[in-house]
């Protein structure tokens, strides 16, 4: 038996189509009914790692834990991680394929059209109903002949779709409207109807152009939202990178996360901007930097590059006299290959041998296989777990001081390293902040070194989690018409 489903699309990108999805979800769940979301193509730095090793968009991992089930690759088929301006990593049922040009792939794209529905079917297979995303906007129309995961899939597959605009950004009637009016008659007619996102006010100020947009597009208009101000959780890509948070205690830890031009699983950092005693900011030239009492180097998917960047921007001069001066860094991933003596790179850049910043005793070499998987050990003295994702492998040399060890069939191996002034960090581990007696452990340490208030909270983060994705489900219920969506969900759109 064929699953059920419904496209959620957009007239662009970040208009809410994931939230709306993973609010779906839990709805759904809730109600006893096997879901999964399902987004044909994504590009997102912020990846996950599935149980078997396979790669995909960290939105469908969030989106899964909305629905209840594993995150697997079906649910994301084809992901596309930007290594330069107008190239990406390519990664297919969560494996890596190669790196191409804008232009290559996309010549090469209509032939990942059996893939994705292969993968879709799959899914519609062993579910009762499955919520597919779109990716940015619908109405590409330079696109469309070869649309892999917008409008010309949920037709071809039968799904009925409604149409997401953001109203904050001004402009929504004309942008449902307008897509509406671009596409082609037989793929328009898919669109069943509308919903308008992030909505500050008093919604009934729409009700005049809510009924004039349904009189001209014949189409009905499922609701509208509110703005949600609180700060999103599992964010896709570097658009949803927060604003900066503030401590509760006016002597609160503060710490900086370094804005890399190619920043990778900046989520890394999620579980640091809901602690209470805490405010976390982000900087990208050497006048934000401050004094802060921790400097995060995130992830990049351009190590070699973003150390570059680096050093031009003047922000490696910066955090070398803030390193001089007492102060803490820790970096994840690239950072962390960045903080070693020497990389060597004839696999992501080509740049072959450059010199690190030579603050930790590790070297890095890439290789081309890519290491996918998730992992999990003791760091501090308490279980961590995450996953790692890189080509590049970091060797400990000399003397460094292990901090964070994996465990894997030879048994506890070391991962992660520190310096000998114990004030510089590194790690592969994904997700590491996640675990909460760590991450109170980790931040109690640097206040006590920093003379600074700090108190753990006391909410986990994976109920924080739960929390965020049930307010979702709670808000959908009250703004949607929901019964309106299911009734469409259950009309066949076979084109």
């Amino acid at each position: 038996m064929t699953a059920k489903g419904l496209a959620i699309l957009g007239t662009g990108s970040d208009v809410g189509k994931t939230t709306i999805v993973a609010g779906l979800c839990r709805l759904l769940a809730d109600a006893g009914v096997a879901v999964a979301p399902f987004k044909a193509q994504n590009m997102a730095l912020n990846s996950f790692v599935t149980r078997d090793g396979g790669e995909i968009g960290r939105a469908q991992a969030l989106q899964a834990a909305a629905a209840r089930v594993r995150p697997e690759v079906a649910m994301n088929p084809v992901l596309l991680k930007p290594t330069g301006e107008r190239v990406s990593q390519v990664i297919v049922m969560g494996r890596v394929v190669e790196t191409m040009s804008v232009r290559e792939y996309y010549a090469t794209k209509g032939a990942l059209l059996p893939v994705v529905e292969e993968a879709l079917a799959d899914l519609r297979s062993r579910f009762e109903v499955v919520l597919m995303e779109g990716a940015g906007s619908t109405a590409e129309i330079n696109l469309l002949e070869h649309d892999i995961t917008n409008i010309r899939l949920a037709r071809r597959a039968g799904l009925p779709a409604v149409l997401v605009g953001d109203i904050d950004r001004g402009g929504v009637f004309a942008a449902l409207y307008g897509t509406v009016a671009l596409l082609p008659k037989d793929l328009a007619s898919g669109l069943g109807g509308f919903i308008i996102n992030k909505f500050r006010g008093d919604p009934t100020l729409l009700t005049s152009g809510i009924e004039q947009l349904e009189a001209l597009t014949e189409r009905s208009c499922f609701g509208v939202l509110p703005y949600r101000f609180e700060t999103a959780i599992d964010g896709e890509d570097s658009m949803d990178l927060g604003a900066p948070t503030r401590a509760e205690r006016e002597n609160g830890l503060e710490i900086a996360v370094v804005a890399l031009p190619r920043i990778s699983n900046y989520t890394d950092v999620d579980p640091l901007r809901f602690e209470p005693d805490l405010s976390v900011r982000w900087v990208n030239h050497p006048g934000q930097l401050g004094s802060p009492d921790l400097v995060v180097i995130p992830g990049t998917k351009a190590t070699v590059e973003d150390l570059g960047w680096l050093r031009k921007s003047g922000l490696a001069d910066a955090l070398q006299r803030y390193r001089s001066d007492g102060g803490h860094v820790l970096g994840i991933c690239g950072g962390y290959q960045m903080l070693g003596s020497v990389i060597r790179d004839a696999v992501e850049s080509g740049a072959g041998e450059v010199p690190g910043l030579g603050w930790l005793p590790v070297q890095t070499d890439f290789h081309p296989d890519k290491v996918v998987r998730q992992c999990a050990g003791v760091a501090l003295g308490h279980t961590v777990s995450g996953y790692q994702i890189h080509h590049g492998r970091v060797r400990p040399v000399d003397s460094a001081a292990v901090w964070v060890e994996v465990d894997d069939e030879r048994g506890r191996e070391p991962e992660g390293v520190s310096d000998a002034s114990g004030r510089i960090f590194g790690t592969t581990m994904h997700g590491i902040f996640e675990g909460d007696a760590f991450r109170g452990a980790f931040l109690s340490r640097i206040a006590s070194e920093r003379g600074r208030c700090y108190s753990p909270s006391l909410t986990p983060y994976a109920l924080r989690r739960e929390r965020y994705i049930d307010d979702l489900a709670a808000a959908l219920r009250v703004h949607l018409d929901l019964d309106g969506l299911w009734r469409l969900m259950e009309s066949d759109q076979k084109a």
